[in-house]
């Protein structure tokens, strides 16, 4: 007599390969063509025991468990580029990557400067672990003075959603100044939120903690619901996705441009206070999050050629392909990159005389 066996319950990897497919886009990953191209484009590839393409291959072979046993998913940086040039057009960021770091996270193995970036985070509202009473101890000392929406008590046409390093980082501290005098140039009637503001949660969310992304998202759903604006408006690309893309999943729903397409609406106003500064040559990096997630390619490049004696030299890879090289001037439109490329003059031969600056740092010292 033949005894059927119990059918046997199905493995992690099975389990972890299935949920990709209830994702976004996720059927995907079934026409994954092993081709590596995912693999070869990602800039830390090559520093992975497990680069995309591998991890693919692996979860297929029932050997999951083999790539939580390393750390190589936090070499990912979620820059999308894996994603963008994916033939089968399959949802690898926000997919394979961010889903194996929350199992990473579930399974305790994650840096320890992650692990305390997500701990202030839910406990200050910040990864940088800052007092949220000092969040806009940056425009103290600004004059106009910046309305803060809970001592003004009005109406203001845009709510500038400022943003944690353009809040707390004294480098980036300067590209929000410099966003001050751009608006009150344009007689832009503006507000702050100031302490009441929280994390977008973005970057927490890419890390894997959707739970305390949800958490600072509805923060900031709720204070946005105190009061009474026309848009939104921001510096950081990471809080224009979320607040755009991730937010309405959650029933949070409000207008929002990067000041790249809010600045390029105006651009007819901006032009003749513009003023030249010499001839000088710029090229300029793509963010992650403004070019290859929301496609915002044209709107930066216009404002710098308004510039009188400004040149934009292009670099060889830019648009969705974009990575950072040399000129004379680096622009940049994103709260991260100041800090990050002007550490790294300091270190790439060559590079030492390259000045790192936001296009709303040039647009100010046009003014």
């Amino acid at each position: 007599m033949v005894i059927a066996s119990a059918p046997s319950s199905p493995s992690f990897s099975k389990t972890f390969f299935d949920s990709l497919y209830e994702l976004a886009d996720g059927e995907r990953f079934k026409s994954c063509l092993q081709c590596a191209t995912c693999s070869g484009i990602c800039p830390f590839g090559y520093l992975m025991d497990f680069p995309p393409g591998r991890m693919i291959s692996y979860l297929r072979a029932d050997l999951f468990d083999e790539i939580l046993d390393t750390d190589t998913v936090w070499m990912c940086v979620s820059c999308y580029a894996c994603t963008e040039v994916c033939p089968a057009k399959i949802p690898v960021t926000p997919g394979l990557m961010t889903r194996a770091k929350e199992e990473m996270l579930l399974a305790g193995n994650l840096p320890s400067e992650l692990q305390d970036a997500l701990e202030y985070s839910q406990r200050y509202g910040n990864p940088l672990g800052e007092s949220p009473r000092k969040r806009a101890d940056w425009a103290k000392d600004l004059s106009p003075e910046i309305p803060i929406m809970r001592k003004a008590g009005r109406r203001v046409d845009i709510l500038w959603f400022v943003g944690d390093y353009p809040s707390y980082h004294p480098r980036v501290q300067q590209t929000s100044i410099a966003l001050h005098k751009i608006l009150n140039a344009l007689e832009v009637d503006f507000g702050i939120l100031g302490p009441e503001e929280n994390s977008d949660g973005d970057t927490q969310r890419l890390a894997g903690e959707r739970g305390l992304f949800e958490v600072l998202a509805e923060k900031n759903g709720k204070c946005f619901s105190r009061y009474d604006f026309g848009q939104i408006i921001t510096t950081d690309p990471h809080a224009y996705n979320a607040i755009k893309n991730e937010y309405p999943q959650l029933g949070i729903e409000y207008p929002i441009q990067h000041y790249s397409e809010f600045l390029y609406e105006r651009i007819d106003d901006l032009k003749p206070l513009l003023k030249g500064n010499g001839q000088v040559k710029v090229t300029y990096h793509d963010p992650c999050y403004l070019g290859r997630v929301n496609k915002i390619y044209d709107q930066p490049r216009a404002l710098l050629r308004a510039i009188p004696g400004l040149e934009l030299v292009e670099m060889p890879h830019n648009h969705s392909t974009s990575l950072a090289s040399g000129a004379e001037i680096l622009a940049v439109a994103c709260p991260y990159e100041p800090p990050r490329f002007e550490d790294a003059t300091k270190v790439v031969d060559g590079a030492e005389g390259l000045i790192v600056k936001d296009i709303i740092e040039l647009l100010a010292d046009a003014i």
